[in-house]
């Protein structure tokens, strides 16, 4: 059964957790930022010592990837991440474990970025419910259109957990309304339609389509898909809320190594 977009928006009076503290944020600061790692890459001890330098560099909000063997929205820079993160042995349950370490020990929401797959495996309900049960906010998961996502998104509003949907350049007026019906805390604003980690031109162009995506929701908009250094960042403020950092900071850490993760953070601001 396809959820009545128009009914969810006239309930959804309660605000989340998740939008909540972004427009707190907001009054302290031009832009936030938001960034990704994929949890068991390079290593879950890693990834721990990723999360450390991130929050302690000023990063507001936290993507945690669950791998998957075929994330079809990322470019191969976080595939190739996913890959190695399976190979290493990487499990829900230990991306579900990992996710409660580190959501009790750092004071800034983390959610949970995946594909439907897992969800479907996992139990819609059941999911959710663990999310709630170790304090995590939301959830991205790109392949699970509202159309398909009935029981996910009943799970998600009884928690009061926020399903997080994305806009793209290519998503006409009508569907970008459609689509903020069913979303809350904020929408994900892809930059350019595609992959992750490829090129983006931050223009006129990127620019109107923010305004467009800033009518069709109250919600705080978050950017990504090719946001990399301290410039993009600086384009985006005025016209979102949130710049989302993913392939560049998993990049730093290929090249460099875990313990380059805070530096390169800090040089963003």
């Amino acid at each position: 059964m396809i959820p009545n977009g128009k009914n969810l928006l006239l309930e959804r009076q309660k605000i989340t957790m998740l939008e909540s503290y972004i427009k707190e944020q907001r009054k302290k600061k031009d832009i936030l930022l938001m960034t990704h790692i994929v949890m068991g890459y390079p290593s879950f001890e890693e990834s721990y010592e990723i999360v450390r330098q991130m929050v302690a560099a000023g990063v507001d909000l936290m993507e945690l990837q669950i791998p998957f063997s075929e994330p079809m929205a990322d470019g191969p820079v976080i595939l190739k991440a996913n890959q190695v993160a399976l190979e290493k042995g990487s499990t829900v349950k230990k991306c579900f474990d990992f996710a409660q370490q580190v959501s009790k020990e750092f004071p800034i929401p983390f959610l949970f970025m995946s594909y439907a797959n897992i969800l479907f495996k996992y139990g819609i309900k059941k999911f959710s419910d663990h999310m709630a049960k170790i304090n995590l906010k939301g959830a991205i998961v790109p392949d699970l259109p509202p159309e398909e996502g009935a029981d996910y998104i009943k799970a998600m509003k009884k928690n009061n957990l926020s399903p997080i949907y994305i806009f793209s350049p290519e998503t006409s007026d009508k569907r970008l309304e459609y689509l903020s019906c069913f979303a809350s805390g904020f929408v994900y604003c892809m930059a350019r339609k595609g992959v992750t980690g490829k090129q983006t031109a931050f223009s006129d162009d990127l620019s109107l389509y923010l305004s467009r995506c800033r009518s069709a929701t109250h919600l705080p908009l978050a950017v990504g898909f090719g946001v990399k250094d301290k410039a993009d960042i600086a384009y985006l403020k005025g016209k979102a809320d949130i710049a989302v950092i993913g392939s560049q900071t998993i990049r730093i850490v290929e090249e460099k190594g875990a313990a380059a993760t805070g530096d390169f953070i800090q040089r963003l601001f």
